[in-house]
């Protein structure tokens, strides 16, 4: 496989692992907000039913919560095409 095409596998599986954890993110994030508030996560920030509070702390989390999503995602890319070319270089 050359490198061009290992940039390109590494690309698209970054990207579907960071869609597919940002959609566990996203749930689990949402779940917590409500057992903790008892409110359901703000949707539309300029919904009037969430305060400006609410809908800062929700943005402020889900936004952490995204870009630790996406920094795992990219390190469990990196480690797995780390290991295959390892492996293919000790099959060579």
């Amino acid at each position: 496989m050359s490198t061009r095409e290992q940039s390109l596998a590494m690309k698209l599986g970054t990207m579907a692992l960071t869609i597919a954890a940002g959609w566990v993110a996203q749930k689990a994030v949402a779940t917590i907000w409500e057992k903790s508030t008892g409110h359901a996560a703000p949707k539309n920030p300029d919904d009037d039913e969430a305060t400006i509070i609410q809908a800062v702390a929700f943005a402020g989390v889900s936004a952490a919560i995204a870009v630790l999503a996406r920094r795992l995602a990219r390190q469990a890319t990196t480690r797995a095409a780390s290991a295959r070319r390892h492996h293919a270089a000790t099959d060579v």
